[in-house]
Formats: C-alpha cells, structure tokens, sequence
C-alpha cells in the first residue's frame, strides 16, 4: 500500500499535534506549517495528496490559503478539509465557496476526521 503524503496547517502547536496523531501511522506520511502563508508554500513544495487548513491563522487564514490552492493549477485537484472552530453555516458555506471539499469543526471526532479523509483519497 502507498504511503499517503498529508499536509497539516494549523498555527496552534497543540492542534497540530492533536491532528498529527491521527495519522500517526505507516499509510501516512505527515507534513505540517504553522499559518496560511507556510501552507501554500508547503503545498507547493511538497504536492500533497491531502490538505487539512485551520480557518483562523496568522499571515493568511484557511479561506485565503484554500482559494490560493485551488488557484493553483498544479494544487487545484488536491482535496481540502477545513478543520476549523468556526461552526456557523454562514463560515461553512463561505469555506465551500472558497473550494474546501469538506468542513468539520473543532473540537473534532478523530473518526470522523478519518472518514472524511479516507473517503477523499480513495
């Protein structure tokens, strides 16, 4: 089985951390940045299969640097989940508008974070 390169953009150590051991295992390969304006640059750098964006960061938020991606012709096709604290619809409907396939809120369900995950890579 391939190894799944993910990239984990959060500006909070602690989160980070919290979504990084979700996919502490052999089918994951994790990279991580620490505020929007990083995680552009990583995705460009790295072409990860799978991005997980914060909304609320430094430099550049999660809907910036969502749309920025998937304005990218290379990153374009590259699935994104914002994993935000951000739970009003008016936030979930403004990240879909920003090309996010999935919004999930935080705290998150570490299954369900999976899931949606799982299901944007098969």
């Amino acid at each position: 089985m391939s190894v799944r390169k993910l990239l984990i953009v959060d500006d909070s150590p602690t989160e980070l951390k919290l979504i990084t051991d979700v996919f502490n295992t052999p089918e994951y390969d994790v990279v991580t940045a620490g505020d929007g304006e990083a995680g552009v640059e990583m995705a460009i750098a790295e072409k990860p299969e799978l991005i997980i964006l914060d909304v609320v960061m430094p430099k550049m938020n999660g809907f910036q640097a969502c749309r920025k991606i998937k304005s990218i012709p290379e990153l374009e096709n590259i699935p994104v989940i914002l994993l935000t604290s951000k739970s009003q619809k008016s936030d979930e409907f403004w990240g879909k508008k920003q090309g996010a396939d999935v919004y999930l809120t935080k705290p998150f369900n570490t299954d369900q974070v999976l899931e949606a995950v799982t299901q944007l890579l098969s």
